[in-house]
């Protein structure tokens, strides 16, 4: 497994080693020890899947404090544009975000720390995206930023993605009052 931290501390891209055949491939998505031997000691308590047709945005997700999530997120099947956003008012990096594109070829796996407004576009059909979280989810709790807020100039490459009714309605990052 190598670890890449990026540009934003906390947020780490995670890859892999895939052992692979003719038969198909081998990976270890998620290993404790391994986590904890690179300074990561998150503890996951909740797995949560979804499946998203192209085009479908949904984010910028986060729960506030005591329910704040770390997150470890990866592709089943398909692909994704993964945007994260620090909201931890006292980061030098506060109001930036970082995108990575997580597919089912490329394996890679995404660290998102409590603290972030979480988010991701699918970018194929029946896209499986895969998350662990490591507290449970607590609907009082959440959150949602504006995913086209201007402020956060984030390029999602989509003019007009499937939303939910949540998503549409999220908070613009001006004026927003962090909790982290």
């Amino acid at each position: 497994m190598e670890i890449i931290q990026t540009p934003i501390q906390g947020l780490l891209i995670i890859k892999p080693r895939v052992f692979a055949d003719n038969r198909g491939y081998f990976y270890e998505s998620w290993n404790r020890a391994d986590f904890a031997k690179a300074g990561i000691h998150t503890d996951f308590v909740q797995d949560n899947q979804s499946l998203s047709q192209r085009g479908v945005l949904r984010g910028l997700h986060f729960q506030n404090p005591p329910h704040a999530q770390a997150k470890l997120v990866r592709v089943i099947q398909g692909a994704v544009l993964d945007v994260a956003v620090d909201i931890r008012k006292d980061s030098p990096t506060y109001g930036q975000h970082f995108s990575v594109e997580l597919t089912a070829d490329n394996k890679i796996s995404f660290l998102i720390p409590a603290g972030f407004a979480h988010g991701f576009l699918t970018l194929q059909d029946n896209t499986i995206f895969s998350y662990k979280c490591s507290a449970l989810y607590n609907k009082d709790s959440e959150g949602c930023l504006l995913w086209n807020d201007p402020s956060l100039a984030i390029h999602w490459n989509t003019e007009n993605p499937a939303l939910s009714e949540k998503d549409l309605t999220g908070s613009a990052f001006r004026g927003f009052n962090s909790l982290f």
